[in-house]
């Protein structure tokens, strides 16, 4: 039995070293901060965020459909989740999703993700320390998705999302489009997880604060020296993420299993990566997890992640409770924290 996990597990490292070894290239150059809607790529889960953000294979349910919208096929009751996230500089992360299965026809989801600054003061050139004025920055994308079991070892879904960035009076939104697969090679081992997130269009912004006055030829006299003009800001793309990766469970004991899983990543915005991450379940309640996130990536502040978990049931409602760290080098640190519920 160990023997053929160990094969596996060899096969689906090797499909997942070459995936990487393709992405390579990327790392001549970035395009870091040259994406609208770059807060979708912050990842919700709790337990995942723990296991260093890896998901795309191994996980099922509602907390994994951010990883690939395949997984929400696995879910034969109704679920649903919460995370909440003191995000970097206090920023306020939030996200809600809930699944409900559609028997014979498949599974759908939805989530709705919120992130926001908080009110600040505005500054200009003439008054740096406040206009007296306050603005903030807040974004949100609502997602609809849905996944079915094509075959006993093959599903897929799709998901599309609607994303907005606010910046004060001026806003700038997209839709986007997210596909994945799972594949489960045997029975209890080796599966094999690929998706593609957030593909979409390029998008603008728009708003008052873009309207502006100017003079036309400021040599002149008397001419109109406050014409109505608008700021064109140019088109953003959307930050597109290819992930492949492998996972495997391990029965260690009756009571006891671990869970490996390696990841490869691919964005348009930055430079290729890996990250790997692990759990170990105790008594089918108690969940120890750590991983590395973004290796490999160039310039990375991302490393080291851990995290606990418990999960348990009262009468007929299922509960988990799960908290990640993850560490951002200079930048500090941040936990998630989420709970989830099926019913």
């Amino acid at each position: 039995m160990i023997s053929r996990l160990v094969k596996q597990w060899a096969l689906g490292a090797l499909v997942v070293s070459l995936v990487a070894a393709w992405a390579a290239p990327a790392l001549a150059q970035t395009k870091t901060g040259t994406t609208m809607g770059a807060f979708l790529q912050i990842e919700p889960s709790g337990r995942l965020a723990a296991m260093g953000n890896v998901g795309v294979a191994m996980a099922e349910g509602i907390d994994a459909v951010y990883y690939n919208s395949g997984s929400v096929a696995g879910v034969d009751h109704y679920e649903v989740t919460f995370t909440h996230s003191s995000w970097l500089a206090d920023i306020r992360y939030d996200y809600v999703a809930g699944a409900i299965p559609m028997g014979k026809w498949g599974n759908a989801y939805a989530a709705v993700t919120s992130l926001n600054s908080g009110e600040m003061t505005v500054r200009t050139v003439d008054q740096p320390l406040g206009t007296g004025e306050r603005f903030s920055v807040s974004d949100v994308g609502i997602a609809l998705g849905f996944g079915k079991q094509i075959t006993d070892r093959f599903s897929a879904g799709a998901q599309v999302t609607y994303a907005q960035e606010s910046i004060w009076h001026s806003t700038a939104a997209a839709i986007t489009l997210s596909v994945g697969t799972i594949y489960q090679v045997s029975d209890h081992g080796l599966h094999i997880g690929a998706s593609l997130t957030n593909f979409g269009t390029q998008t603008g912004y728009d708003g008052r604060d873009l309207r502006v006055t100017y003079d036309q030829d400021p040599s002149r006299n008397g001419d109109n020296g406050t014409l109505p003009g608008e700021v064109v800001t140019g088109d953003f793309p959307v930050p597109v993420l290819f992930r492949v990766g492998i996972g495997a469970p391990f029965q260690l004991s009756p009571s006891a299993r671990l869970t490996l899983e390696a990841d490869a990543l691919h964005p348009n915005d930055n430079s290729g990566s890996m990250s790997f991450g692990s759990e170990l379940l105790l008594n089918r309640q108690f969940a120890l997890r750590a991983g590395f996130q973004n290796a490999f990536r160039t310039d990375s502040e991302e490393g080291l992640t851990a995290g606990a978990g418990f999960a348990s049931h009262y009468g007929n409602i299922q509960y988990h409770v799960d908290y990640a760290w993850a560490d951002h080098g200079r930048l500090g640190s941040v936990s998630r924290f989420t709970l989830g519920f099926g019913f």
